[in-house]
């Protein structure tokens, strides 16, 4: 089936639009010293604000795009007939957001026969967004300055750049602790600036690699077009292409064999 670049340029403008408003909204709770939070099965935190911003997200998409499919991180998945399913992580980031420190995201991503084909990501505590739609580009957005086209850099070597991630200890559930240790002995220097910024910050150039060992299609959907667009690659820890590994690698392209290598040697420990 063809995606036109009509189908995407329209889903493109609404993901945009929904992100940005969504984001905002988490604000309103954001560095609040009476913000609570829950944890889910998985033990991972949820807020109000995480809701909140899903259910703004769906009520456009129903308004706007009512056949589509949705598949949300808070609220589950409601099929569609289109063919198009919009994957949706209202907050990328809960525990930063909860510690109140803004590097979080909301985060969009357009999914068309097994492949994201669009993906925002918005900051609200920056107010910096990067979008993507396949064949379109990545394009790079921030206060007091006119969009740009986002493009990763050409730093050749882990030796001169900077690797991101979102928190170490999630090598050990994968048993490769080991591997993180030696990525970052070969890397200039190491961060945990992660979860979708982490990804922003390699596809506009600043870091050369982001690594996620455990990672939920939510978490990916947004990011591989955004990474593709932006001259880089977004690949499993075996180096395919995909959102539904279970796990995620952004880099510049040019460091993604030297990562796989060591990558390579930990696969997902079987469910």
């Amino acid at each position: 089936m063809n995606t036109s670049q009509n189908d995407l340029e329209k889903r493109l403008e609404t993901a945009r639009r929904l992100a940005r408003l969504a984001g905002k909204s988490t604000l309103e709770h954001f560095q609040r010293a009476d913000l609570s939070f829950e944890k889910k099965e998985d033990a991972s935190p949820v807020t109000i604000a995480d809701q909140n911003a899903e259910k703004i997200i769906r009520k456009g998409l129903k308004e706007e795009f009512p056949d589509d499919g949705i598949i949300g991180e808070e609220f589950g998945t409601e099929e569609g007939t289109t063919g198009f399913n919009w994957i949706v992580d209202p907050i990328d980031g809960t525990k930063a957001f909860i510690a109140g420190v803004p590097l979080f995201g909301t985060m969009i991503g357009v999914e068309k026969d097994g492949k994201s084909r669009l993906g925002v990501v918005y900051i609200p505590g920056l107010d910096e967004m990067i979008s993507a739609a396949e064949g379109q580009g990545a394009w790079y957005e921030r206060p007091h300055h006119d969009p740009v086209r986002a493009q990763v850099n050409k730093t050749a070597s882990l030796a001169d750049g900077v690797m991101v991630t979102s928190q170490v200890s999630t090598f050990n559930k994968r048993n490769a602790t080991q591997g993180f240790l030696e990525l970052e002995e070969r890397s200039f220097v190491t961060r945990t600036w992660g979860d979708c910024y982490g990804y922003m910050l390699v596809a506009t150039g600043r870091a050369v690699a982001m690594i996620d060992p455990m990672m939920s299609i939510w978490d990916a959907a947004a990011l591989q077009p955004i990474m593709e667009e932006s001259g880089g690659t977004f690949t499993s820890w075996t180096g395919e292409s995909t959102i539904y590994s279970g796990d995620g690698i952004g880099t510049n392209g040019l460091v993604l064999e030297e990562i796989l290598e060591v990558c390579r040697k930990y696969p997902m420990p079987k469910s």
